[in-house]
């Protein structure tokens, strides 16, 4: 991978206009200063319409709330058309979501109200695209006491995506999260891959609130940041934990990608032994619910 800027980026939604379509949030690899990940985040009006082409790289749409009708197009003329949908919103339902590889195009069609995240990586093979429904999402409680969280994946390292790795996180109110504080810019198979990594934070109160923190291993770099519903953090080196303000329940959109398929991480070495002790998982967790599933304990 190339060098990166060391510093992490914090950026804030515009305000939605109710009920009209409208740009919400956009990062580009350029405007990140690296080189995978471009993510948005949009609104389609009722009856409204969004296009969108890829050449080169790879897009995931995650059906954040609402109802909308895909069609789509690939490589070789394949077409193809599938209802994503509906979704109150993150904290109501499992997620819908669209993988399209390069050389796609796709437009979704509004039945009510639709935001959707479009989460893209360079990519330079011809895959299959796939409609990925919440009973095809993965379904973990991770850690314990009040670090623990539930891990929704919807594009796990086992897809057959290029780079894309995307998972939704929800930590319930006063929980850590991202935790023991871990790591992966390093390209250390297996234990340490070199990703890019964004978290896009929601919560279930306007007024919710949640802090941040990225800090390098040599200590040379520590910002905390807070974080309130529609923030995007970029995360491009180091530690970066997250906890949740008591009485907010949050959730945070996580888009990876980088030169191997894999989401190993290093512990920062002075929290990693918490991993091997976890007390017991926190019962308010699953915050939602996956019909005929159980999770799995880590």
């Amino acid at each position: 991978m190339t060098a990166r800027r060391a510093e992490s980026i914090h950026l804030r939604s515009r305000p939605a206009r109710p009920g009209r379509s409208g740009l919400i949030l956009s990062l580009t690899p350029e405007r990140a200063g690296w080189e995978y990940v471009g993510f948005t985040v949009r609104t389609i009006a009722t009856g409204g319409t969004w296009t969108g082409a890829m050449r080169d790289r790879e897009l995931c749409v995650v059906l954040l709330s609402g109802q909308c009708r895909a069609h789509w197009s690939a490589h070789g003329g394949a077409e193809g058309h599938a209802l994503l949908g509906p979704r109150a919103g993150v904290f109501d339902a499992y997620p819908h979501a669209l993988y399209l590889p390069r050389r796609s195009r796709v437009t979704l069609t509004a039945d009510a109200v639709t935001q959707v995240a479009l989460c893209s990586a360079p990519s330079g093979r011809d895959l299959e695209p796939r409609v990925v429904r919440p009973e095809d999402c993965g379904y973990e409680i991770r850690g314990g006491g009040n670090a623990t969280r539930q891990i929704i994946d919807i594009l796990p390292p086992a897809f057959p995506a290029d780079r894309l790795m995307i998972c939704e996180v929800l930590t319930p109110a006063g929980n850590w999260s991202s935790y023991p504080p871990h790591k992966h810019d390093r390209d250390r198979p297996p234990v340490e891959a070199d990703l890019e990594e964004i978290y896009y934070f929601r919560f279930r109160h306007a007024h919710g609130y949640g802090f941040h923190r990225v800090y390098s291993a040599d200590g040379r770099r520590d910002r905390t940041m807070t974080v309130t519903d529609g923030d995007l953090v970029i995360v491009r080196e180091g530690y970066h934990p997250f906890v949740t303000a008591y009485g907010h329940d949050a959730y945070y959109l996580n888009v990876l990608a980088g030169t191997r398929r894999s989401m190993a991480a290093s512990d920062d070495p002075r929290y990693a032994a918490f991993r091997q002790a976890w007390p017991a998982p926190d019962p308010r967790v699953p915050l939602v619910r996956r019909p005929a599933t159980e999770p799995q304990r880590h």
